[in-house]
């Protein structure tokens, strides 16, 4: 591998600590100069700014969760509610081995900067499109009862489900070591909401 292109590489990975811990707008290239133990005209000898290293780190990160997190891997006819469950507890192990990838590309789509916004509709929004497209077309399978109108329903669980994502973010803690235990029980709640708006909740 080119020398330059590791050093690259070994920027992003040591940014993607300080990113994960501080989020965009609160960390400086000073942070980031010293983490990676180099000059900040090293770094903007890689990167044109700090929203270029950013969004180059994105991609970086986007690249180990698709190896990992996958929708192409789920079979298209699978039951849309095993589906998600599936790819959770593969969110879960995934996060246990790359915490700071998952938190770092979690918080940016869920609560992007606000001077990125742009730049990460157009860069990333067909991809999101498509995942999008992927679980309606999964919930089209579900069998609703008369009279529940099947865009309301999947937006409703939608909501639901990242309720429990920006739950999930804000008690994970890169200070602590992972604990798989409590973010089990946080899923098993989860999975319960959904149950309660899958079977209803009156008797």
């Amino acid at each position: 591998m080119p020398l330059q292109l590791y050093d690259k590489e070994q920027i992003l990975e040591t940014c993607l600590a300080v990113f994960a811990r501080h989020g965009y707008a609160k960390t400086s290239t000073g942070m980031l100069a010293e983490a990676a133990g180099i000059s900040k005209a090293l770094i903007f000898h890689h990167f044109k700014s700090k929203k270029d290293l950013y969004l180059s780190l994105l991609d970086y990160c986007l690249d180990k969760v698709k190896k990992h997190l996958s929708i192409d891997d789920l079979p298209h006819d699978e039951d849309f509610f095993e589906a998600k469950e599936k790819l959770s507890l593969a969110k879960l192990e995934f996060f246990r081995k790359y915490p700071d990838v998952y938190k770092v590309t979690m918080e940016t789509f869920h609560t992007p900067p606000s001077e990125l916004k742009e730049e990460i509709a157009e860069r990333y929004g067909e991809q999101f499109a498509f995942r999008d497209r992927f679980w309606k077309q999964l919930f089209a399978k579900v069998p609703l009862r008369e009279g529940v109108n099947r865009e309301e329903a999947f937006e409703l669980i939608m909501l639901a489900i990242k309720h429990f994502e920006h739950r999930f973010l804000s008690e994970a803690s890169d200070e602590h070591e992972f604990d798989e235990a409590y973010h089990k029980r946080l899923l098993d709640e989860r999975n319960r909401f959904l149950n309660m708006i899958r079977f209803g909740i009156e008797r």
